[in-house]
């Protein structure tokens, strides 16, 4: 029987967390970003990134987390990454002040398709809602490809909704939608 959890990431995860994303994008984002731009993106270069996320976060409540499926052997399948909602969770326009200190940004949780409907998405945002409270956030928000149902009807199921904040990535000369989903974060089930 398979078991899974999710931890905080260590050092030595940036290299798998990169493959995961890669791997990731490359099946799920196949149909909504330019081939080239999904075949040119360096592995080395994400996992350089996620090393500077784990070892060395821009604040204490930057969060990065990996879902582990564990069997006979433990591989990682998954991982979030949040913290204060920053200029990147920011629709075009939208004043700096707009979201402010009590809003989380999902910048990516992602499970690597062949380990998906295992639970290991809902393990890692129940664990980031965890972290949230304990950081003091009273909302979250990530931005969702407009043409990726799967992660809009996963983040609807745990009561995330959009919140009226559209932007377009500029991907090779091609602009992709995107919508900003929003939620409040529950209190802690002793406060409800």
């Amino acid at each position: 029987m398979a078991l899974g959890y999710v931890r905080p990431a260590r050092p030595g995860d940036a290299g798998e967390i990169a493959r995961i994303q890669l791997t990731t994008w490359r099946v799920a984002y196949r149909r909504l970003l330019p081939r080239q731009v999904l075949d040119e993106v360096d592995e080395g270069w994400l996992a350089q990134r996620w090393d500077a996320a784990i070892n060395d976060p821009p604040s204490q409540r930057h969060r990065v987390l990996v879902a582990v499926e564990q069997a006979e052997q433990s591989y990682l399948v998954g991982f979030t990454a949040s913290g204060p909602a920053d200029e990147q969770a920011l629709a075009p326009e939208e004043p700096a002040e707009a979201l402010g200190d009590r809003v989380a940004a999902v910048t990516d949780l992602l499970v690597e398709p062949r380990w998906g409907r295992r639970g290991h998405g809902s393990r890692l945002l129940a664990a980031a809602v965890d972290l949230w409270r304990t950081d003091g956030f009273d909302t979250a928000v990530a931005w969702a490809y407009e043409r990726d149902p799967a992660t809009r009807k996963f983040l609807g199921s745990a009561g995330w909704e959009p919140d009226g904040a559209t932007r377009a990535l500029d991907v090779a000369d091609m602009l992709v939608p995107q919508l900003r989903l929003h939620v409040a974060v529950p209190p802690a089930a002793e406060e409800q």
